[in-house]
């Protein structure tokens, strides 16, 4: 199948009926696909913590689940002392999914400031057991976005992804809102401009969803260079900046049709439910047990 004629049939078939002819070994066999099924494994973002890590760490496996994903205040905390960190995520049952690894400015002079950066990071994950790294870029201030702008991204992305790897920790790029990658016709020009060895994709659902964009049909678009999931909800607001991420199945993402996506196209990997922050009397941690009860009841996704 030519690659116009495989981008027509994701793009003509439901969620649903791709699923169905999947199970077809020659349709397999054209998308390329695994043979068996994935694991979607469930995880969760301290984020909503809002920097206080060892309480994150903890709460997060009391609730149940198995992976977290840590922000780069856990290398300010740890940085000097990977082990020990890497001891008690061991002793609370959790994998070190990713790490938050900050922003990538991709203004002219500050990329070898910004390689070193983000390798000190990805050389901590290694060494406290961690998987991959992510980074965010950031829109330039005062002007549009130009196609050199999509080019000297795709290098810089290139280039550290290129140096993770080589220490074992994998880069997953995180298209976001106010960020270069934010509709999906930029997210899609800043992976054209990418190598996909070097850099994987963190598909965030509520961000595509927010960006203008169907994150079902993006899973059928980039299936082989999804490393890493985020599950995210969002709503709109009358105030700026017009829309807050909420807990799962309260907002107007798509969750189980995203899942039944990733299960059709077998992906196996990580997908980590992630809220920023929440409003009192509610707390990080019944949060997190409202989000575990979604993903356990209405995902059906073992933790």
């Amino acid at each position: 199948m030519s690659e116009i004629g495989r981008r027509q049939f994701l793009s003509t078939v439901g969620t649903a009926a791709v699923g169905g002819l999947f199970h077809s070994r020659d349709a397999r066999a054209q998308m390329m696909l695994p043979e068996k099924p994935g694991v979607i494994r469930p995880g969760y973002a301290a984020i909503t913590w809002g920097g206080n890590d060892a309480q994150a760490i903890d709460e997060i496996a009391d609730v149940g689940f198995k992976g977290i994903q840590l922000r780069a205040s856990a290398f300010d905390t740890w940085g000097k002392k990977p082990e020990t960190l890497r001891t008690l995520l061991e002793k609370r049952g959790l994998t070190f999914v990713a790490l938050s690894s900050g922003n990538l400015n991709i203004d002219p002079g500050n990329e070898q400031q910004q390689i070193d950066l983000h390798l000190q990071h990805a050389a901590f994950v290694r060494d406290a057991g961690g998987k991959l790294i992510q980074v965010i870029d950031e829109k330039p201030k005062g002007r549009a976005v130009t196609a050199d702008d999509y080019r000297r991204l795709g290098r810089l992305l290139n280039e550290i992804g290129g140096r993770t790897a080589k220490l074992g920790v994998p880069l997953v790029y995180h298209h976001h809102m106010n960020s270069i990658g934010e509709t999906p016709a930029a997210i899609d020009a800043v992976l054209g401009a990418s190598d996909a060895e070097a850099v994987g994709l963190l598909l965030d659902i509520a961000h595509y969803t927010q960006g203008g964009g169907d994150p079902i049909q993006a899973i059928r678009r980039y299936y082989k260079r999804i490393r890493l999931v985020h599950l995210k909800d969002v709503v709109a607001t009358p105030d700026p900046p017009g829309y807050r991420w909420v807990e799962l199945g309260k907002g107007r993402v798509n969750v189980k049709g995203s899942v039944a996506g990733l299960r059709a196209v077998r992906y196996d990997g990580w997908a980590i439910v992630e809220l920023d922050r929440v409003d009192p009397p509610q707390t990080p941690k019944s949060a997190a047990i409202g989000n575990r009860d979604f993903v356990v009841n209405e995902l059906k996704l073992a933790l």
